[in-house]
């Protein structure tokens, strides 16, 4: 005779996120943007500040000269594409792509660009996966880069550790195939106490530092802009990087609780602890009052438009208030799937780098 079967769908209890997402409270996360004046917001930016990094981790790797080497210069015609390598930490190499526009005189406005999931930063760039010369805009990411250079920017665009000539060799490595060096990393960094998100903030702050070192560069008037897991990136980069001047957030910003929670979600886009900081729009307040534009496709089915939409407004309503700069979180709210929309961020960048013209 068959042991008697529980029926998980009718006893909520059996299963375990049932417990779990009954702890969800971000209203009770000790972390949680509280602030009523501007000194406390500060006051509680840089205690958070602080706390984010550790849960994070791997913000203080062993360091090393940035050894910048240029591997390669290739002439787009109103634009030069130069692929070059730093060192970000003892033992790690990341290739970016520089994209300079011609018909701009430096010192160049600049801007870092994070790609999302997918074949990597050629995807951004106007490459297709095998290094071929692409001249159509092409996937979600709409070859963001190079449109961006082509506004006026020097756009900085790094390999993301994981992606594209950034994943695993894991030939002597079983259990595992090229796909899957995000989970393979989330293990390791989970280990060591740290977190994939920790690794790409550490080597954005390197390549930063490195623009920081030419003179043809305006480091003053840097912004950044990213969609999906790079929109992920330039959250937290920006939140923890005071460099980085104002941000355009494509396809990420939503609350937890109905996109990162909800849904299935590469394991990099994942942080332990994160709910001890509350919300996506408590975490905000370590940007602002700094501009941030928001991009939400209608139909985008990871970051769903009705949370957006909350999640917006309350960090207008509680946290960019107490600055008085609710006018600088602004949105594009656009018809369309998980992609870059581009109608509005091109501008905004431009004009937040360049606040005085």
């Amino acid at each position: 005779m068959a042991s008697k079967r529980l029926d998980k769908t009718k006893i909520k209890e059996l299963q375990p996120n049932h417990g779990l997402l009954k702890l969800y409270s971000p209203k009770n996360a000790p972390f949680r943007f509280q602030a009523k004046t501007i000194t406390q917001a500060k006051e509680w930016q840089e205690t958070t500040r602080n706390h984010l990094q550790k849960a994070l981790g791997f913000q203080s790797l062993p360091e090393c000269p940035l050894d910048p080497t240029l591997i390669e210069e290739v002439d787009k015609g109103d634009y030069i594409r130069q692929k070059w390598t730093i060192q970000t930490w003892q033992y790690s190499i990341m290739p970016f792509y520089l994209l300079i526009p011609k018909n701009v005189e430096p010192p160049f406005t600049p801007v870092i660009a994070l790609h999302g999931h997918g074949y990597g930063v050629k995807d951004i760039v106007g490459l297709w996966e095998d290094g071929d010369e692409r001249d159509t805009v092409d996937g979600y990411h709409k070859d963001f880069g190079v449109a961006l250079c082509r506004r006026g920017f020097l756009v900085a665009a790094p390999e993301i550790s994981c992606f594209g000539e950034r994943t695993t060799d894991f030939s002597n490595i079983g259990g595992f195939d090229d796909g899957q060096t995000c989970d393979y990393i989330s293990h390791i960094a989970g280990y060591l106490g740290g977190t994939p998100l920790g690794l790409r903030i550490h080597d954005s702050k390197k390549l930063i530092d490195y623009l920081a070192t030419r003179n043809d560069i305006n480091i003053e008037m840097l912004t950044a802009m990213g969609i999906s897991g790079g929109g992920m990136h330039t959250f937290f980069s920006t939140a923890l990087d005071l460099r980085i001047k104002a941000a355009v957030i494509s396809g990420y910003y939503c609350t937890f609780r109905d996109s990162i929670l909800a849904m299935d979600h590469c394991e990099c886009m994942f942080v332990p602890g994160l709910g001890q900081f509350g919300e996506m729009y408590d975490l905000i307040g370590l940007i602002a009052p700094r501009p941030v534009l928001i991009e939400s496709g209608d139909h985008d089915s990871i970051f769903p438009r009705e949370a957006v939409l909350k999640s917006v407004s309350i960090a207008r309503e509680n946290v960019y208030s107490v600055w008085n700069k609710e006018k600088v979180l602004k949105t594009d709210y656009f018809e369309g799937r998980h992609q870059i929309s581009g109608k509005k961020a091109y501008d905004f960048l431009w004009e937040n780098a360049h606040p005085s013209s």
